[in-house]
């Protein structure tokens, strides 16, 4: 019997149908968080310029991201709470032995969210009700309140890689919590900063290709030039950052969780003069299929030296390691992770050049596909990002202290298996809805802007603190408010 069936056979039934809902929620979930934590922070770029220019396109644009927004918040309730439900009904031996010690960044999430629900309110009831400025500036602390809300998941996920703060007792139950510690663990700085300019990275890709597809479509006004240039420019910007906070937490993995680094590597043997293998497959062996061989640069790239050692994953007993199916799959995803960002910096610095030479667009359709690929391509490496991170800390659920095996839930396997299926189901349906919405928006957004038809007169579709547009005869039109035609 191989090493991988053998560890099959010792794990309870109820692992995988465990494993794979949480997954499903998860990558789902994560879709929706570049959004949710990056648009507050972009739409308000696009506020300020509108104010400080008197720009009445890019207040426009401003008002319209916003109720964007807001859907996405709603829908990001939804797939939210499933999660937090599931950390509790799918790994109560987690929960249970763990919770007094990491269970403060769920708390905090918590609150960052009904405080930017509560601002979400606020911002989006202030066009044309509140004075420009005022308006502007009750928003300013929606950014903050979503980074908080990314402080307190990414500060148990990196409690979860590296845990501290705690002593055990004869039981083996922690004690004696020092909760500073608990949060501020060995990975927290890597991971949040890593996470963060991911998240405003990937909005500005995303919301920048809506553009780049208006545009190859021959919608060259101002209105999806304006809508382009500014997310975009902040992707641009932050790439060329997070490819260097992607080699910095690539080499803390090295240096505080060999054996993930180990997998993600596909390094079988400790040594020095590693290679790096650019994707191919790991053997039950040691042995690697396929890839690209690169000699010496794995050792390099993890200590800047070819005499760097590199802990391999045999080092550890086969329970207290990836599988070798394991290991493949953390390994592709971060090459996938590591390729697409080498090709986003060539796409900035393609941006990049045009503007310091033309101060204007690049005029290739070429450019333009590249772009709209690039929020796709963003997304991508935020799924790659995270099945690294869970993955290639497999089998442990606590680094080194608690097994996933050993947290998992006692319900039976058909149960699981009949939730997993329910949740599918739901998904489907609230992302169903929440593309209607936006595609019906984007409809009438569209409508407005060429003055056919009712939607000529919907309050999303004039300038915010403009003046409205003229409403037919006896229509009743939105009533006045105070600020509204400044």
């Amino acid at each position: 019997m191989s090493t991988a069936a053998h560890l099959l056979a010792d794990t309870p039934a109820q692992l995988l149908p465990a494993r794979e809902l949480m997954a499903f929620t998860l990558a789902s979930h994560i879709t929706l968080v570049p959004l949710g934590v990056a648009l507050p922070l972009i739409t308000l770029l696009m506020h300020y310029r509108g104010l400080r220019r008197a720009d009445p396109v890019a207040l426009l644009l401003a008002r319209r991201w916003s109720a964007v927004m807001a859907v996405q918040f709603a829908v990001g309730i939804v797939t939210g709470t499933v999660l937090s439900f599931e950390f509790g009904l799918l790994w109560p031996g987690l929960m249970g032995r763990w919770g007094d010690v990491f269970g403060l960044g769920f708390g905090v999430e918590a609150w960052a969210f009904f405080l930017e629900a509560i601002l979400i309110a606020i911002y989006l009831y202030g066009w044309r009700r509140l004075k420009p400025w005022t308006h502007f500036w009750l928003g300013v602390p929606l950014p903050l309140a979503a980074l908080m809300g990314a402080f307190g998941i990414i500060a148990a996920n990196s409690w979860m890689n590296t845990p501290q703060g705690f002593t055990l007792d004869a039981n083996g139950r922690p004690v004696d919590v020092g909760v500073q510690q608990a949060i501020f663990t060995p990975m927290f700085g890597p991971q949040y900063w890593h996470f963060a300019v991911a998240m405003f990275l990937t909005a500005g890709y995303v919301v920048a290709g809506v553009y780049a597809v208006g545009w190859l479509r021959g919608r060259r006004d101002r209105y999806h030039r304006l809508g382009f240039t500014v997310p975009f420019t902040v992707a641009a910007v932050l790439t060329p950052v997070q490819f260097v906070l992607g080699d910095n937490i690539a080499r803390q993995v090295f240096q505080k969780q060999p054996v993930k680094f180990a997998a993600t590597e596909l390094v079988w043997n400790t040594g020095t003069r590693v290679p790096e293998y650019l994707f191919g497959r790991l053997q039950e062996d040691g042995t690697v299929k396929g890839g690209l061989k690169i000699p010496q640069l794995d050792s390099v790239l993890a200590g800047f030296s070819p005499d760097t050692q590199v802990t391999g994953l045999s080092s550890v007993p086969a329970d207290s390691r990836p599988t070798a199916l394991q290991a493949t799959i953390a390994h592709w995803a971060f090459d996938i992770m590591a390729t697409v960002g080498s090709v986003l910096i060539l796409l900035a610095l393609w941006y990049a050049w045009c503007w310091w030479r033309r101060r204007d667009l690049p005029r290739s359709r070429w450019f333009f596909r590249s772009a709209a690929l690039a929020g796709v391509a963003s997304v991508v490496t935020v799924e790659c990002g995270w099945i690294t991170t869970e993955v290639g800390r497999q089998p442990w659920i606590v680094y080194g202290n608690m097994r996933v095996s050993e947290a998992v839930t006692p319900t039976g396997a058909a149960s699981l298996w009949t939730m997993f299926g329910i949740v599918v189901t739901v998904y489907v349906l609230v992302f169903g809805a929440f593309l209607t919405v936006v595609l019906k928006m984007r409809t009438r957004w569209r409508l407005a802007d060429s003055g056919s038809g009712a939607a000529a007169a919907d309050p999303e579709a004039d300038t915010p603190y403009g003046p409205r547009p003229e409403q037919p005869a006896g229509a009743p039109g939105p009533r006045s408010a105070p600020g509204g035609d400044r």
